[in-house]
């Protein structure tokens, strides 16, 4: 008994200690740190967080390849990189893969003979297959039980998570091991598939809340490339409006709006705060992309964000979907490509229909935390 009472005492005197501890060194530094919520010793500011909706819950808070950091990422990434060029990405013939897949995407729309069907498979299956033909030389057929089951799973994980891939083992400090190959192959299926195709399901959702300007689109699309041959990317230099949909849609869906999180390296003085080594930031996307600054109108769907007074294309600096600085997404180039081919492919054959009248159409998202994910919902696809 006597032992027991001793035992709970020394317990609870350690872990006085260690409270004061936390709270002293939390003071140490409190006059420097970002300003915020009075964060808990062990427990930070984690009472604190909506984990349904994570994003907004950060903003009111304010302040494999994809997760890992250090050596690690550096590795990893530039292996990646490397690995992508040599099988064609950013090259012809990853452009000729995508063609080739739209291809089949059209042919499957057709067969639904303008019934109504959630596309989200059948974007998840032609985006997934671009993937494939990447990492493993071949594509899925549409019906294939292991794509579906794949799909499924990823689906499922959409709240993406994600660690960090060969075999150098003379180097005791390598990350080229199987288990980092097989996570870095699927951090690519995920991305490359997943994220991609919800972009582009959010986007046939918005052109059928605003048929102008799926009627924009496809004039474009008819005045520049016509309907006799196959959209080739190098098409979007004559076509800005379709360009500035292309980047509205991705700026207005907002996929991963809290970016992926990241360590500070080193004792980081950031404007007038202090940023101690080791301290886990997330780059909020969602807040840059939806500033007033820079867009006029952030929370409507509005194509003109993007277009100068002459109907030109125009950049923002604040269009950051893919991140930014050393650790922005290196499969931004593929997804551009395909987003660009995929649209205006599925445009040149069909016109969109949805079961509801425009104004009854929800484009707010079902979902927001490390992901954005749209309702969901029901459509034809009407050849033109």
């Amino acid at each position: 008994m006597l032992a027991s009472g001793l035992l709970l005492v020394a317990l609870l005197a350690c872990l006085t200690v260690m409270a004061l501890l936390s709270v002293w060194r939390q003071r140490k530094i409190w006059g420097k740190l970002p300003p915020g919520p009075t964060p808990l010793p062990f427990l930070g500011n984690y009472l604190q967080l909506n984990t349904e909706q994570m994003y907004n819950s950060l903003m009111k808070v304010a302040q494999g390849v994809a997760f890992s950091n250090g050596e690690r990422a550096k590795q990893l990434r530039r292996f990646s990189i490397t690995t992508l060029r040599d099988f064609g990405v950013g090259k012809r013939g990853i452009e000729e893969r995508i063609q080739e897949e739209a291809g089949f995407l059209i042919e499957a729309f057709r067969a639904t003979r303008g019934a109504l069907v959630d596309p989200t498979f059948f974007l998840s299956q032609a985006f997934c297959n671009v993937i494939s033909t990447v990492a493993f030389g071949d594509r899925f057929h549409y019906e294939n039980k292991e794509l579906l089951s794949l799909l499924g799973m990823m689906k499922g994980s959409l709240e993406f998570t994600a660690t960090s891939a060969g075999q150098e083992k003379k180097n005791p400090n390598t990350e080229f091991y199987m288990k980092n190959l097989v996570l870095t192959t699927l951090n690519l299926f995920f991305a490359g598939t997943e994220t991609v195709s919800t972009t582009l399901r959010y986007g046939f959702l918005l052109l059928m809340k605003h048929p102008d300007v799926e009627a924009k689109v496809h004039e474009e699309i008819d005045r520049v490339i016509g309907k006799n041959r196959q959209p080739k990317f190098e098409d979007r230099a004559k076509m800005p409006y379709t360009e500035a949909v292309i980047h509205e849609i991705q700026r207005f869906g907002d996929m991963i709006p809290m970016g992926l999180a990241r360590r500070v390296t080193k004792d980081t003085k950031f404007r007038d705060f202090f940023l101690p080594k080791g301290t886990e930031v997330f780059p909020m996307l969602g807040s840059v992309l939806r500033d007033p600054k820079f867009f006029s109108n952030p929370r409507d769907f509005n194509p003109q964000h993007f277009l100068d007074e002459k109907g030109q294309f125009k950049k923002s600096d604040a269009f950051v979907p893919f991140s930014i600085g050393k650790r922005y997404c290196f499969g931004e180039g593929l997804a551009r490509m395909e987003l660009f081919l995929f649209l205006t492919t599925i445009l040149q054959n069909f016109r969109f229909q949805s079961p509801q009248s425009p104004e009854d159409i929800d484009v707010s998202p079902k979902h927001v935390g490390f992901a954005t994910i749209p309702r969901n919902y029901t459509m034809s696809f009407l050849p033109r």
